[in-house]
């Protein structure tokens, strides 16, 4: 699985949405790389990872970054979100700040979830991969970018993203749609052991930010930030807000050393 690694200070895993890699981050690299060591993956079957050979599956997924980052606070885009939640709930040990950036646990609506992503989208873009997969990811990006005060921008962004480092696999493409049609991790948040951010865009099409603040009351520790004026991917268009939130969060949650510690620790020096 391949990591790019950039900046300098406490690590940072930062893992990318359905047909992205991790590339797509670049904005908010710049805007924390002062300040972070940022761990930036590309999920199997994407990017720099194309050739890898396991599922885009949350287990195997997850199993797959934590072998390869070192402990440190995760932060997921949409699929990726789903991904940084599993971890976090198998491993919370290695995990110890969770920030979610326009995902949820469970992205398809229900009868107790009435936040969610109508299944028909999935279904669409699922028959339109079969018949054409260009198509099929253009008009999901779409979406991505629709509502945005920078939609053009963002547009553009995201179509240049896509094909950076090849075409995306058709196989990995269905696999994570049908990860985002039919997971549901609400079950995991209750149970939660570190602090939560959710960072939800207002103006998404994909994942309704209510859905995000409804995730956030079923954390025991969890905040919910609204990006006024932004889309699906608010780090493209507003990284500079986005890496704001996620400092102040972080520095909220970096293990402080005891006080205790360090005076005995001071009084045993000669």
């Amino acid at each position: 699985m391949h990591v790019d690694v950039a900046g300098s200070g406490p690590p940072l895993v930062l893992l990318h949405g359905w047909a992205m890699h991790g590339g797509i981050f670049a904005p908010l690299v710049q805007a924390l790389r002062a300040r972070r060591t940022l761990h930036v993956v590309d999920l199997p079957g994407h990017g720099r990872s194309r050739g890898s050979g396991l599922p885009l599956a949350l287990d195997a997924c997850a199993d797959a970054v934590l072998d390869a980052v070192p402990d440190a606070p995760w932060c997921g885009w949409s699929l990726g979100g789903l991904v940084a939640l599993h971890a976090a709930s198998k491993q919370p040990a290695r995990i110890h700040a969770l920030a979610m950036v326009c995902a949820t646990p469970k992205f398809v609506v229900a009868g107790d979830w009435p936040q969610g992503m109508p299944a028909e989208v999935f279904h669409g873009f699922a028959d339109g991969l079969q018949a054409d997969w260009r198509a099929s990811v253009d008009r999901f990006i779409a979406l991505e970018a629709f509502g945005s005060d920078h939609m053009r921008e963002e547009l553009r962004m995201l179509r240049d993203a896509v094909l950076a480092h090849g075409e995306p696999s058709p196989r990995v493409l269905a696999e994570g749609l049908r990860l985002l049609e039919g997971s549901d991790l609400r079950a995991a948040l209750p149970a939660l052991r570190m602090p939560s951010l959710w960072i939800g865009g207002r103006r998404d099409r994909l994942v309704n930010p209510l859905a995000m603040q409804a995730a956030a009351a079923l954390a025991p520790d969890a905040r919910f930030l609204q990006v006024e004026h932004a889309g699906h991917a608010p780090f493209l268009t507003h990284a500079d807000a986005v890496a704001d939130a996620l400092l102040d969060f972080l520095a909220s949650c970096d293990p402080r050393p005891n006080p205790a510690t360090h005076a005995e620790a001071g009084s045993a020096q000669p």
